[in-house]
């Protein structure tokens, strides 16, 4: 039996704003470690997160750039998870109704052929902390200076079907991010990260799972 891969992306854009999506604390990259992580980011009782409107705006951005739905109204979630990195146990993140719905991208391959990919959606989330392995031999520090950092989540339809694909649909998401100017799309400073689903199916079926018989 012949097997295709059924691969879908997730984009966490890292939008470039001053300071983190729901306090006033800088983004700035590089800082000693815990200097910029408030309260608010640390979840500590009594706190009152205020969403950030330059986040919105950008959101917004890229929603028309992709031609997508725009909910008017929009909804945060906590999501509950227990990191070291997390200190407050839940994340505030966007499912059911994110401000950008449904929307699609051209993407252009290197023989020049045109595929459109369907994005599910693009939502709002704060980021969490970092776990750092390299510097107390035998242990492991928690920077939460990232705690709060605002993020475009962007989830692709599985539509790509090779590794190829996948990586030329990254590169323009990553181009389209920067001439937006909503993003630096600086890879090194963890500005832009993916994560891949990828799964098999026999050659022809069209399911993305095994229909019962």
């Amino acid at each position: 039996m012949n097997w295709e891969p059924v691969i879908g992306l997730e984009i966490h854009v890292q939008l470039a704003t001053d300071s983190k999506i729901f306090s006033g604390a800088s983004t700035t990259f590089g800082a000693e470690p815990n200097a910029q992580a408030c309260p608010v980011d640390l979840g500590l009782p009594g706190v009152l997160p205020v969403l950030n409107e330059k986040a919105v705006i950008m959101a917004l951005k890229f929603g028309l750039a992709i031609e997508a739905e725009i909910n008017l109204d929009s909804i945060f979630d906590r999501k509950n998870y227990f990191y070291p990195d997390l200190p407050k146990g839940y994340q505030i993140s966007q499912f059911e109704t994110p401000i950008v719905g449904h929307g699609k991208i051209t993407l252009t391959l290197d023989d020049g052929t045109e595929r459109q990919i369907g994005i599910t959606r693009a939502h709002l989330e704060e980021d969490a902390g970092k776990s750092v392995h390299d510097l107390f031999p035998g242990q492991t520090g928690i920077d939460l200076n990232r705690t709060g950092t605002p993020l475009l989540e962007v989830v692709s339809e599985p539509d790509f079907r090779t590794a190829q694909e996948a990586s030329a649909y990254f590169r323009q998401i990553h181009n389209l991010v920067r001439y937006l100017k909503i993003c630096d799309g600086n890879l090194a400073e963890g500005s832009m990260r993916c994560d891949a689903n990828v799964s098999v199916r026999p050659v022809g079926q069209a399911a993305l799972v095994n229909e019962p018989k």
